[in-house]
């Protein structure tokens, strides 16, 4: 089994989204990666899906969820910054990236957080990998 990832946020409908995406797409099988969101969402913002299928992300089946998506247990648990207390979840390592919320901004806000999202998700991988290794 891969190291378990959760990306958490109150609507599951953009950043934790698309960081899901990135650690699928740029992790490959050595994660299992979870996005949930604490409270119920009816899409993925199309902003959110777009930008991410600019950077060769498939989002296509990407849907909010809420906590009961996520394990009982993780490896990582990472909030986005949400400004929110999100429901603990037992984990070994816990961090916020305090991203700003694009929602409602034009598609470059969209790009600038995917782009910082792939920065965060790179270094998380090297970091996760490191840990592994020890």
């Amino acid at each position: 089994m891969g190291t378990k990832v959760a990306f958490v946020c109150v609507h599951n409908s953009c950043r934790s989204q698309m960081a899901e995406g990135w650690l699928k797409h740029l992790g490959g099988d050595d994660f299992e990666v979870y996005s949930a969101g604490t409270e119920e969402y009816p899409e993925v913002k199309p902003l959110a899906k777009e930008v991410m299928e600019e950077a060769g992300v498939d989002m296509s089946g990407h849907y909010p969820k809420l906590m009961d998506a996520v394990p009982d247990e993780v490896d990582y648990l990472i909030t986005m910054g949400c400004n929110v207390v999100c429901p603990f979840v037992p984990n070994r390592f816990m961090e916020d990236w305090g991203l700003d919320d694009p929602s409602g901004g034009p598609i470059e806000d969209y790009r600038e957080t995917r782009d910082i999202i792939k920065e965060k998700v790179e270094d998380l991988i090297k970091r996760a990998k490191e840990e592994e290794s020890k």
